[in-house]
């Protein structure tokens, strides 16, 4: 079960306003008199879920029992006895109240779901009595043999959970998108939806359920109707949610999706919102990471116009949430047809981005330059590039771009910094094939820059591929100008193969600068 990491207080404070405190006996019997330390971390949950969303609870709950059955599988190697019994007396606790919140919310329950319920509860009490019958033999042979089969009924425990939890998320999926295509209130339909959304962010696990229950087909259903239109964005964010596996890919191009989402951003009566969620599902859609991409060639066919409403969103962007998610799916276009390069410098794409990234409102995280850098990256394969950066002053933001440091320490905007670095100087490495953009990233200093980003693993946050692009850069502009490298520098770092140069400068320490 996918659960956001967060702090573990945070978590602690949100689960105390859920739940309900487990029948007074079964707390008391979980909590055995013992010198251990491991208390704080016991997961107990009380409830008051009247302003709570019960699909929540029920997550909630689910990931709790899931934790807890890991736990007991650790204490049970370790052979600890009594944390083993305790916690799983605990489990039944929570078993026995999973199943009484859900059966107090939802409509109905299948014959299949009373049956898997009654196998769970019947197998938790089964395993509470044997573990509590190890605890009365300090006999280590009778111990040794009876483990074997705790740790088999643990494993049928699991299984059994995890059947009845599959089975809840499904019956859960349908009745929610019962709701979306049966509907015809706007306030069942936009409370429904987003509990989808809120279903969807559970993993790729929920998002497979829900595309196997059709949730694609019901979605692009309410992006057909005018009547719904104040409900486009929230629902293209929650298509992007389920669009990250193959299952809802499939549903997609089934519905002809694209055609659905071309229509979107090339429609100027919709709002920013929904153009900005359109963009969303299109950079999901083509992520260069998925390996699924059976729907691409529907894609190239109304391609052409995506691009040019995917810039022209870029160009009037009113925030820089909005840029954002244009440029990323402008990004991941790039990658996957070299049309897509020649369609944007037809359209002068080069020259709106570089002019939003003087715009710090606008280009305002790493992450936005990343998709900016990503996009230069890509058309600097074309030799008509060249041109464009000279009069965009394109040169003079790669430079600066090979000084993107992270400031907050967060590990996922360092990785971002790193991505600007290297894919400026690839950018760099590519145009100065070009003699005049050499000549004006010679006059810009950045030789001495790719020089320190080579020789200082702190100015490169100790990334490998930022060192392989800066040397690939380097070793392009000492090409067209020898003379701005010292010659201890052009021994090291010119001269000798690309790899023992990099050898070099991963084995070097930062006092040698």
């Amino acid at each position: 079960m996918h659960l956001i990491q967060v702090d573990s207080v945070q978590r602690w404070m949100e689960d105390l306003k859920l739940m309900t405190d487990c029948e007074c006996m079964c707390i008391l019997q979980s909590k055995p008199i013992s010198i251990e330390k491991d208390e704080q971390n016991e997961l107990i949950l009380s409830s008051q879920y009247s302003t709570c969303d019960n699909l929540q609870l029920l997550l909630k709950r689910a990931w709790i029992i899931s934790t807890e059955l890991t736990r007991i599988a650790q204490k049970l190697e370790k052979n600890r006895w009594q944390r083993v019994h305790s916690m799983t007396v605990r489990v039944n606790c929570h078993v026995h109240s999973m199943v009484k919140e859900y059966n107090t919310f939802t409509r109905s329950s299948s014959e299949e779901m009373q049956q898997l319920e009654k196998l769970l509860i019947d197998k938790c009490s089964e395993f509470t009595a044997f573990t509590e019958r190890c605890l009365q033999t300090e006999d280590e042979e009778i111990l040794k043999s009876m483990k074997s089969c705790v740790s088999e009924t643990l494993t049928t425990v699991a299984q059994y959970f995890g059947q009845l939890i599959e089975l809840v998320l499904t019956q859960e999926a349908q009745n929610l998108l019962r709701q979306i295509e049966l509907s015809g209130s706007l306030y069942v339909v936009e409370s429904a939806i987003s509990s989808l959304f809120s279903l969807a962010q559970e993993g790729a696990h929920l998002c497979r359920i829900i595309a196997k229950e059709g949730g694609v087909v019901a979605l692009f259903k309410i992006c057909r109707q005018d009547c719904f239109r104040c409900l486009y964005p929230q629902t293209l964010r929650t298509l992007a949610s389920i669009c990250c596996v193959e299952e809802g890919m499939h549903q997609l191009e089934k519905v002809d999706g694209i055609l659905c989402l071309a229509d979107i951003l090339t429609d100027t009566s919709h709002s920013e919102a929904t153009h900005a969620e359109a963009a969303a599902v299109i950079a999901q859609i083509t992520s260069p990471h998925l390996t699924f991409t059976q729907h691409l060639s529907s894609f190239l066919e109304n391609m052409e116009e995506i691009v040019t409403a995917l810039v022209k969103l870029c160009q009037e962007a009113s925030s820089g949430e909005v840029f954002l998610l244009a440029s990323a799916a402008l990004a991941n276009i790039t990658f996957f047809d070299t049309m897509a390069c020649e369609i944007l410098l037809q359209l002068n794409a080069m020259k709106i981005l570089l002019a939003a990234c003087s715009d710090k409102c606008i280009v305002d995280t790493p992450y936005s330059r990343d998709q900016v850098v990503t996009i230069l990256a890509n058309m600097s394969v074309l030799d008509q590039c060249a041109s464009e950066i000279i009069q965009g002053n394109g040169v003079q933001l790669l430079m600066e771009m090979l000084f993107e440091k992270c400031s907050s320490g967060n590990p996922a905007e360092a990785a971002a910094c790193e991505r600007v670095q290297q894919k400026s100087a690839v950018t760099l490495a590519r145009l100065s094939r070009d003699p005049e953009v050499a000549e004006a990233a010679v006059k810009l200093s950045c030789i001495p820059r790719l020089i320190k980003l080579c020789r200082s693993p702190t100015e490169r946050n100790n990334s490998d591929s930022v060192l392989v692009a800066c040397l690939a850069a380097l070793r392009r502009l000492a090409v067209m100008s020898p003379d701005g490298l010292e010659d201890s520098d052009f021994q090291q770092l010119v001269k000798p193969r690309l790899v023992d140069s990099f050898l070099l400068c991963t084995n070097m320490e930062e006092s040698f600068v």
